[in-house]
């Protein structure tokens, strides 16, 4: 009786081992850097490390290490204040060639990570970070969909000749008409074929006022809302932050936090880009200087620019967008050793393409980069949104062969646009414009603060909790407290494993864990006592104690796991944190409370005849 067999005692301490071992990671922490990395094509190398320790070391700045790690220099510093110089000494002294970020770095040994051992994620209370708060150009939504429905209207009522002109003012399109039963012949045809729209105040026998319905457009807006949070989370998987936190704030705005980044400008360049490609057909028939002198475009033309200034015009009807772009990655050209973009489209985009190209062999073909930003400016006391599209032309050549699905864009200025231009089309464009209206960095000696505070409530729980079961409960209670402390551990090692990121929240649901985990051997301790006064065989009271007591457990940590786990599905942001850490924290304090413990117990008391026990 009280007697685990060896493989179940095996079993049990290879998980507690294994718990240990991924636990071992959150014990070393991490190290303020610098990332030193090319800014272009060349290559980083053992010079260029040279150069920068001799900076630092000119400057007197103080460092922990430097090295050289898949062509980036990694510079660890003890402080936040060397951290700051070292980045702004570099700055004055790397010519533009590199690019200097502030970065945090882990310190895990290499043994521990070759195994994948990695420390648990923090969020941004915790590790410090960057918040952004990204409101959505609704204007924009409601503006495409205007565009949307003038072009439709224009498709519609064309065929029949219905109307004399059509304008589209404001959120309303007007279309004018020669006779009133032409006027409702069209309402008519409208009603049916285009159920979105709605006619507006229409007292004019010779005129239609056309609107968008609230529902489509409440519709249009949740949509684009949608579509900008799940781009917005394929962008800041790019630039490989970990354990983002992006979610929806009220009708039109989206928060995005970024835990570990410091250096803010990369972030904000990539979070509020709304880019995309055109490929269109160059007008080889017409002169762009003689339409800039006439001021007037050829039908069918449009007037583009490139960077450097020059004219050209190219066709209105584009062969493929952005939108059709299911691959791309920046490169380099061999031929010319110039940086370029490795595009892939879509089935409809390679069809229009490959029909293109085979058409127009030996003519040329533009790919125009058009890039929207939104601002808020003060004017006579009022805000107002300024919306500028600025539509460049970054190459125009000649179709040497036909292809559909995959070819590459060259022309571009240097890797590192490329490299933007390359995360922006796999990431897909945003659905309607975005503007960072607040911005907010935590800086990590906050963090760290934070983590003390957090270390401390724990910590405090935990030793009253351990005081008062040995007091109470004596070498019963001391088993307890060495099961607590495993059930921290492995609480600690899932975390990590699983990545997940812990916050001030999650402190405070490994802090009810605490209590919780106890509770079950209070309830199995408080079983023993009351078998022991029916009962004088104590190995059987302690299986007793067990054995009746885990029903009444189970019952207690299954309902509040419910609770846990509907906390984590319709919770956000410090909601999950606490569900996440609060469902590990009791699947792991029934492990260690009933079977970890027993387990012990059962070394202590297991196969002896017993006077007394220790309770």
């Amino acid at each position: 009786m009280n007697h685990y067999s060896w493989h179940k005692n095996a079993l049990i301490v290879f998980v507690l081992l294994l718990s240990i071992l991924y636990a071992l990671p959150n014990i070393f922490g991490s190290d303020l850097a610098l990332q030193v990395s090319s800014a272009g094509n060349a290559l980083i190398v053992d010079q260029d490390l040279v150069k920068i320790k001799n900076v630092l070391k000119v400057q007197q700045i103080k460092f922990k290490s430097i090295e050289l790690i898949n062509q980036r220099i990694l510079v660890r510093f003890k402080d936040n204040t060397q951290q700051l110089l070292a980045k702004k000494a570099l700055n004055q002294v790397l010519s533009r060639r590199y690019v200097v970020a502030l970065n945090l770095a882990p310190s895990v040994p290499v043994w521990l990570t070759s195994i994948g051992g990695k420390a648990m994620s923090l969020g941004l209370d915790l590790r410090g970070g960057v918040h952004f708060l990204l409101e959505v150009d609704m204007e924009a939504v409601i503006s495409a969909l205007m565009d949307t429905a003038y072009n439709e209207l224009r498709v519609l009522l064309r065929k029949d000749r219905l109307y004399s002109s059509i304008k589209h003012e404001g959120n309303s399109i007007v279309i004018h008409f020669k006779r009133s039963e032409l006027k409702e012949e069209a309402s008519q045809l409208i009603k049916s074929e285009l159920n979105d729209l709605i006619l507006l105040n229409n007292t004019d026998d010779l005129l239609l006022n056309i609107g968008i319905s609230e529902s489509v457009q409440r519709q249009a807006k949740k949509s684009a809302l949608k579509q900008n949070i799940i781009t917005l989370r394929n962008r800041v998987n790019e630039l490989g932050v970990a354990e983002p936190i992006i979610q929806q704030q009220g009708l039109k705005r989206i928060v995005v936090q970024l835990p570990g980044v410091q250096d803010t400008a990369r972030a904000k360049e990539i979070l509020g880009a709304v880019a995309t490609l055109e490929f269109r057909l160059v007008d080889e028939k017409n002169d762009p200087q003689i339409a800039i002198q006439s001021g007037r475009l050829p039908i069918g033309s449009k007037l583009y620019y490139f960077k450097d200034g020059r004219p050209l015009l190219l066709k209105s009807h584009v062969i493929t967008t952005g939108e059709n772009i299911t691959g791309a990655t920046s490169g380099i050209n061999q031929e010319n050793n110039t940086p370029m973009v490795n595009i892939t489209l879509d089935s409809a985009g390679g069809r229009a393409m490959f029909n293109t190209t085979k058409r127009y062999l030996h003519h040329r073909m533009a790919v125009v980069f058009i890039e929207n930003k939104v601002e808020t400016l003060l004017k006579n006391g009022k805000t107002i949104k300024k919306r500028t599209t600025t539509s460049d032309i970054i190459n125009a050549a000649t179709i040497q062969g036909i292809f559909s699905s995959r070819f590459q864009v060259t022309g571009i200025d240097n890797i590192k646009e490329a490299r933007n231009l390359a995360l922006l089309l796999r990431a897909g464009s945003l659905s309607a414009p975005i503007e960072i209206i607040e911005e907010r960095t935590i800086g990590p000696s906050l963090g760290s603060d934070n983590i003390t505070k957090g270390v401390i409530s724990v910590l405090v729980g935990f030793i009253l909790v351990l005081f008062f079961m040995a007091i109470r409960y004596q070498l019963f209670g001391m088993v307890a407290n060495v099961a607590l402390t495993l059930n921290l551990v492995m609480i600690l090692s899932i975390l990590s494993l699983l990545q997940a990121t812990l916050t001030l929240p999650g402190i405070a649901g490994i802090v009810l864990t605490v209590g919780m985990a106890v509770d079950a051997n209070v309830l199995i301790f408080e079983r023993i006592k009351e078998e022991m006064v029916i009962n004088k065989n104590l190995q059987k009271v302690i299986s007793i104690g067990y054995d009746k007591a885990l029903l009444t457990i189970l019952d207690a940590n299954i309902t509040t796991l419910i609770a846990a786990l509907i906390l984590f599905s319709f919770g956000t942001g410090p909601i999950k944190g606490f569900a996440i850490t609060l469902s590990i924290g009791i699947i792991t304090s029934m492990f260690t409370a009933i079977i970890v413990s027993r387990a012990i117990i059962n070394k202590i008391y297991g196969g002896k005849k017993l006077e007394g026990i220790s309770i």
